[in-house]
């Protein structure tokens, strides 16, 4: 899942993901059994995707300014926007994809990714195979990469909820509130915030939902040729797949899910949230525990404690007077989130921190504050905090009496406070939502569900290990490879034979472990 905004003065900042992260993804009722819309969305699907196998994908060479070169090509495949009207509006969804590198014999089908969120974009992974990723060399002989744009994302009809250039300005108000006044400022943000939603881009929030773009990508599927699905989702994208397996169960091939969302009903996703809250603190004091250990380096502290006191420190100093005018409490929270999210920013983080310590201030304001000539970037982000909004408000019912929310993370940040007020505002537009919110989909095996590959970390921050366990018990005839002991989102991009020969050897052949299989960590980041 995703967790890269908080929301601030203006609008939001980077901050934390995801739950994508991004970042994860919700359900509205996927069949509609509870507001009588299955059956005609049922139907709109299989229409859609009849229509996109006929039509196939116009392959060309990618438009210019979106940074994909040949041999990469793109396309379009045509959705309904709303699939109990087949018939009605439609929307174009952006693909990519670079063929297999294999022989004809060698090849097996397309491999669809999607890297999480929700809100995140799948059109780098077929840059995979022209870096030539040693991780994927086998498997880029037998499967067509291919990429895609969810609906509302990028170049998916995207949707908006505020300015870009307002909704990263900085500096944003402290997440940690000091009193009630600070609590009300951050309420009324998050109901603006919410409107804006509804003003800049209500036709589509109704449709922005987790079993709607599990729908996209059935009609994806045919529009590629394929009789069958194979999918890598990971962090938001393990819920797509579960979604997906659970609506059309009989049309996966193969099936990789990494870094799992708990898709219970009663973790979609107020509950998920505050889940995520615990496991970022665990994996923060994780981080702070190697950066103590190598002291020597950073000089920030020689214990967990003492790091932890530097962090306040550097945070209070922050408040009373934003470094470089720009980065504040909040600014930095979205900087260091990155650390317990992944420990390929281990070094990076602590490196910055310590050159700051010594006097050079510039890293960290680069590293932390907003490029406000990054009119691109800047659009992208927004875009990617509307779709995360978008899709966790309508999956699912949140509470809308604000005194749960004040009670269930004035209670979490007593314990956990690194994420948990970052967090709530983040998540806080969803108890204002303008758009219908559903009913999560109830994910569980049905006939023709041919075994899934679960791929987990014990101590991930943004997807808790629960979830791997959750989904794992859900969909029978799974098989869960553990990385015990670590905790970096997205095992299936790191170095670990354990992991990697593994997953190769189901995209490959089909073949699991006849059992469960624990791997021992990659290899911790040097400094």
């Amino acid at each position: 899942m995703r967790r890269t905004t908080v929301l601030g003065s203006a609008g939001a900042l980077v901050a934390g993901t995801l739950i994508a992260g991004a970042m994860a993804a919700p359900a509205a009722s996927a069949h509609g059994r509870h507001h009588g819309r299955g059956d005609a969305e049922a139907r709109g699907v299989a229409v859609a995707a009849q229509r996109a196998a006929k039509a196939g994908i116009d392959w060309k060479d990618c438009p210019a300014d979106w940074g994909l070169t040949a041999p990469i090509q793109c396309g379009w495949v045509t959705v309904p926007l709303d699939y109990a009207k087949p018939n009605g509006k439609k929307i174009e969804l952006a693909v990519d994809r670079h063929v297999s590198t294999g022989t004809k014999r060698e090849r097996q089908g397309a491999l669809l990714y999607n890297p999480g969120g929700p809100g995140g974009s799948g059109l780098r992974f077929p840059a995979r195979i022209t870096a030539e990723n040693p991780l994927w060399t086998k498997t880029a002989k037998a499967y067509d990469f291919v990429g895609f744009d969810p609906r509302g994302v990028g170049h998916s009809a995207p949707i908006s909820c505020v300015d870009p250039q307002e909704f990263v300005k900085a500096p944003k108000a402290d997440p940690v509130p000091d009193s009630e006044a600070d609590k009300l400022a951050q309420r009324k943000l998050a109901r603006e915030y919410a409107e804006g939603c509804g003003e800049r881009s209500g036709e589509m929030l109704p449709h922005m939902t987790t079993p709607n773009t599990a729908r996209d990508l059935d009609v994806i599927r045919a529009a590629l040729g394929e009789k069958k699905l194979n999918f890598l989702g990971v962090s938001y994208g393990t819920y797509l797949g579960a979604v997906y397996g659970t609506l059309f169960p009989a049309h996966v091939r193969r099936m990789v899910l990494d870094s799992v969302v708990d898709p219970s009903r009663k973790n979609i996703w107020y509950r998920a949230n505050l889940n995520q809250d615990i496991a970022f603190q665990t994996r923060w004091d994780d981080w702070k525990a190697w950066v103590a250990k190598h002291d020597d380096v950073y000089g920030i502290g020689d214990t967990p404690q003492k790091v932890e006191k530097a962090w306040l420190e550097l945070r209070a100093a922050a408040k009373e007077k934003p470094i470089g005018g720009l980065v504040g409490p909040a600014e930095l929270i979205g900087f260091f989130q990155g650390a317990p999210y992944y420990d390929s920013a281990w070094a990076r983080t602590a490196r910055t921190w310590s050159a700051y310590r010594a006097g050079d201030t510039r890293a960290l304001i680069d590293a932390a504050a907003p490029d406000m000539s990054d009119l691109a970037g800047n659009a992208a982000s927004e875009n990617g905090n509307a779709v995360y909004n978008a899709v966790e408000c309508a999956d699912a019912p949140w509470p809308t009496d604000w005194r749960t929310w004040d009670r269930d993370n004035t209670r979490l940040h007593e314990k956990y406070p690194f994420m948990t007020w970052a967090n709530a505002w983040m998540n806080l537009p969803c108890a204002t939502w303008p758009a219908k919110q559903r009913t999560p989909l109830d994910v569980k095996t049905r006939k023709g569900l041919p075994p899934v590959l679960i791929v987990q970390s014990t101590r991930d921050a943004a997807t808790p290990y629960a979830g791997a366990v959750e989904l794992h018990k859900r969909f029978k005839g799974s098989r869960l490879i553990t990385e015990k002991d670590a905790g970096s989102h997205g095992v299936t991009g790191l170095v670990n034979p354990c992991v990697n020969e593994r997953v190769d050897a189901y995209l490959l052949t089909g073949k699991t472990d006849r059992r469960d299989v624990t791997c021992t960590p990659h290899a911790t980041p040097k400094p």
